[in-house]
């Protein structure tokens, strides 16, 4: 019985949740690749770009929500002209929605313990309410997705250490 249990490696944890809701196994490799390679191009958390896209599409590459928002990262058409990707190709589509949340993490960086939070609200509200209400608007959709987020991600870290 030697030292203390080794830690997963990041690839392996993003790719066992990954996996765990999309059954196909080259699709849940190439959807884990897209996310590493995102999150490290736009500096952001991998878990973070993991925790938001389990949150808003359980990783289904061709999801589209009532309002319109399309793919893993269900981004907004407007939203995705104003990146400049396509939100109907997969990589396209997530590496605007990291771009997208490195935006949000940038915006709210100056909200001392409550950045990623405020962040993480803006990706699904718009940057716009957040700051308008000072923080997580009071919206019950937002306010129950900031807590999956946060549970996904939290999720993901416990697997880490």
């Amino acid at each position: 019985f030697g030292g203390p249990a080794e830690a997963a490696d990041v690839y392996s944890i993003v790719y066992n949740d990954v996996s765990a809701h999309n059954g196909d196994a080259d699709q849940s490799a190439w959807i884990t690749q897209a996310i590493l390679y995102s999150s490290n191009y736009y500096g952001v958390d991998p878990f973070l770009v993991t925790a938001v896209m389990e949150t808003e599409s359980g990783f289904y590459m061709n999801a589209v929500s009532p309002a319109g928002a399309v793919g893993l990262m269900q981004l907004m058409p407007s939203t995705a002209a104003a990146i400049g990707v396509n939100p109907w190709d997969p990589l396209g589509n997530i590496t605007g929605g990291t771009a997208h949340l490195r935006t949000l993490l940038n915006t709210f960086a100056g909200a001392g313990e409550y950045a990623v939070t405020d962040a993480v609200a803006a990706y699904n509200a718009g940057a716009g309410a957040v700051e308008s209400y000072g923080g997580c608007p009071p919206y019950g959709e937002t306010r129950a997705y900031v807590r999956k987020v946060s549970n996904n991600y939290n999720n993901l870290m416990a697997q880490y250490y």
